[in-house]
Parts: C-alpha cells; sequence; structure tokens
C-alpha cells in the first residue's frame, strides 16, 4: 500500500508533535510531506532532520532564512518556503493526501480553505476555521470533495459516537453533550481569579497543551469555541448542544439520540487518540496512548457549569443567535484578551469583560468570502485591544 502523504500545519506545538508521534509508529503506512510553524526554527529542524520532508515553512523570512542556512549541509533535500501563501501551497499540494490542520487562531483559517477547495483528506485541530469561518468553510468542504475529520477530542468523540451515514443524523440526534474538565479552577471561588496568574492558568490538571487553549480551557471560553463548532460540524441547533463539567476527563463526549439513549466515547486523555482516529478513519490503528484500566479509575462525575465561574461559556449560545459574523468578533476578541492576559497586561477575570465590550463595539455584516472574514477580524482585533487598554490590569 502507498503511504499516506502528510502535511503538518503547526507541527511544532502540542497537536503538531503529536501526530509527528503517531506517524513515526506506522512508518510503512504514512509519510511527511511537508511541515510548517510559525518561529520555532530549532524545533522545525530537528523535525526535518528525522522525518525528511519536502517541503518547510516558516511564518516569516527571517525565520525561513535560518532554517534553511541550518539545513545547509546536512544533505537533506528539504525546501525551505516562507508566508502564509507557502503555508496555503502546502496544505493544496497535489502531492499531499492529508492535512494535519494544527495552526492556532485565526491565521489557520486560509491554510483549512485551500486544503478544503483541493479535496483533501483535512484533520481539523483548528477550532478557528469554524468558528470564524462557519459557513463558508463548511460550503468550501462540500464544494471541494474534502473529507472533513474533527481532532478536538471532543468533536472526535461525537463524531465516533455517530453513525457513518451522516444523512441520518438530523432525524437520529437529541442533543449532543460535550465534557468539560473544568480547567484548573473549577473549585474557587469567583472572587479569587483576579489574582490568578499565566502560570496558574497554563497548569491543566489533565491535558498537555499550548499556552492559549490552557488558559481557554480556564476560562471555559474553548468550550464556548467548541459550542460553535459543533453546531458547525454536526449540523444541529446551538440549542440541541448542552455542556457538563466532567473532571476526570475520560468521558469526551457524548451523542443523546431521540429514544434517550446515550452513546459516549471514553479514552484515556491524551490527543494522540483522535489524531490516530483521524488519519487512519475508518480503521484503527495504534496510537501510543495507555489503555484505560476501568479497575483503577475514580468515579466519574458530570456537574453543571457554573455561571459565575466561567461567564464567557454563555457567550458561544449569544453569538450564534446573533447576526453571521459574530463568532468571529467573539473569537478575535478571545485571542486578543488572552494574549494580554499571557503578557500580564490584563487581569484573568477580566478576559470576559474585553469579549463582552468587543461584541458590543463590532457589527458585523454578513461576511461572505475569506477577505470579508479577515477585515472582520481585523476590526474586532482593533476593538479588543482597545477594551484591553481600558480594562489593563
Amino acid at each position: 500500500m502507498k503511504p499516506q502523504r502528510i502535511t503538518v500545519l503547526g507541527s511544532t506545538g502540542s497537536v503538531g508533535v503529536s501526530t509527528l508521534d503517531v506517524i513515526s509508529r506506522h512508518p510503512g503506512r504514512f509519510e511527511v510531506f511537508a511541515l510548517s510553524a510559525s518561529t520555532k526554527v530549532d524545533e522545525l529542524l530537528a523535525q526535518c532532520l528525522r522525518f525528511a520532508p519536502r517541503f518547510a515553512v516558516m511564518a516569516s523570512a527571517p525565520h525561513a532564512r535560518l532554517l534553511a542556512d541550518k539545513l545547509r549541509g546536512t544533505g537533506l533535500r528539504t525546501e525551505v518556503l516562507q508566508g502564509p501563501d507557502a503555508i496555503e501551497a502546502i496544505a493544496s499540494h497535489e502531492e499531499c493526501d492529508a492535512v494535519m490542520a494544527a495552526i492556532v487562531g485565526a491565521a489557520g483559517l486560509g491554510p483549512c480553505l485551500a486544503a478544503a477547495r483541493a479535496g483533501k483528506r483535512l484533520l481539523l485541530a483548528n477550532k478557528e476555521a469554524l468558528v470564524v469561518g462557519g459557513e463558508l468553510f463548511m460550503r468550501t468542504v462540500r464544494e471541494g470533495g474534502a473529507t472533513l475529520l474533527p481532532i478536538d477530542s471532543e468533536h472526535s468523540a461525537i463524531f465516533q459516537s455517530l453513525p457513518e451515514d451522516v444523512a441520518t443524523w438530523p432525524r437520529r440526534i437529541d442533543k449532543i453533550i460535550l465534557t468539560a474538565s473544568g480547567g484548573p479552577f473549577r473549585t474557587h471561588a469567583p472572587e479569587t481569579l483576579a489574582a490568578v496568574t499565566p502560570e496558574q492558568a497554563c497548569a491543566h490538571p489533565n491535558w498537555v497543551m499550548g499556552r492559549k487553549i490552557s488558559v481557554d480551557s480556564a476560562t471555559m471560553m474553548n468550550k464556548a469555541l467548541e459550542v460553535i463548532e459543533a453546531r458547525h460540524l454536526f449540523g444541529v441547533t446551538p440549542q440541541q448542544i448542552e455542556v457538563v463539567i466532567h473532571p476526570q476527563s475520560v468521558v469526551h463526549s457524548m451523542v443523546q439520540f431521540t429514544d434517550a439513549s446515550v452513546i459516549a466515547q471514553l479514552g484515556t486523555p491524551d490527543m494522540r487518540v483522535p489524531i490516530a482516529v483521524g488519519l487512519a478513519w475508518p480503521e484503527r490503528i495504534e496510537s501510543g496512548a495507555a489503555s484505560l484500566d476501568f479497575r483503577q479509575l475514580a468515579a466519574l462525575t458530570f456537574d453543571a457549569p457554573d455561571a459565575r465561574l466561567f461567564p464567557g461559556l454563555d457567550l458561544a449560545w449569544q453569538a450564534l443567535r446573533a447576526a453571521p459574523g459574530t463568532t468571529a468578533v467573539l473569537n478575535a476578541a478571545n485571542e486578543v484578551a488572552v494574549d494580554a492576559f499571557l503578557h500580564h497586561r490584563l487581569r484573568f477575570d477580566r478576559i470576559h469583560a474585553v469579549n463582552v465590550e468587543t461584541l458590543e463595539a463590532v457589527l458585523p455584516s454578513n461576511p461572505a468570502s475569506l477577505a470579508d472574514l479577515l477585515a472582520l477580524d481585523a476590526s474586532a482585533r482593533a476593538a479588543a485591544n482597545a477594551a484591553a487598554l481600558r480594562f489593563a490590569a
């Protein structure tokens, strides 16, 4: 069998590293076609030396020059490219079979659209492609004939719990139940959140993730984004999506069907599991993750989210009820607010305030193209930066 040629966008991030780990376990089944990174030159260099991709892309010209210099003399034939156009090119290249979309933030939307237009097997770990792109992204997937496979653990769990016949989903699904760990502060008093530091917010109790998504988990804005993502992925209404706190992170999400039965996907909290599902679906391959030992499991608990601790969660349903494009505004505001918090310019408990103020300040006008979405994203970021300054720590 000819190996699948995989492009990994965001290969030096946690999902990218996990993807390469799974790929390395199946050398006859997969080969790395291209890799991309933002600024981590040495990490990408090490990946190139191990996997010998045809292309390696850095986000900026200086980083690309540095990588090219370091690769010179290694004997590798890896071609170094730079910039957004190059990232889109490796995502849509005719010799690429599948794309792992693991670039964090709205910057990943363009490459995701390029891969979708080219009809690739698209492994989606970038929430923002759906949160920002919404209907445009899903329409591009359909028109391009792409195969879309969710990689977020929650959406992969839902996907695995549903029948393969997509046409039957509307009449079978009663509701989707997204589980959330609750992050590091789920048992804290709301008034203590003002003193939270970036280091505390990034110390997730169950998952090893990047800093931005770790903060989103602590505020549960990641779950708000996942609600929006689930609405588009599975064609349900916002009212058919529910969130429950499940601190053990063993049940990754559930589907309740119209007959009141519930199907859930369980597993250890290891991103290599949904990655392996996406790479091999509909087959199953070894992921490297540990198996569950049910004899060692503590009680599995489920609770309603506390709105005082997680006020941002409800913004998902508010944004979905609002004008098209509102979810893109929410995403941009949150990216700006989290960045300000991580750089000690904004208190943790004021992230929500920046998001709310930006939603009130920016009125979207039904964006119909990538250019429209990028313009809306820029406007929202400007408004969010102004709000962050007003709420500055």
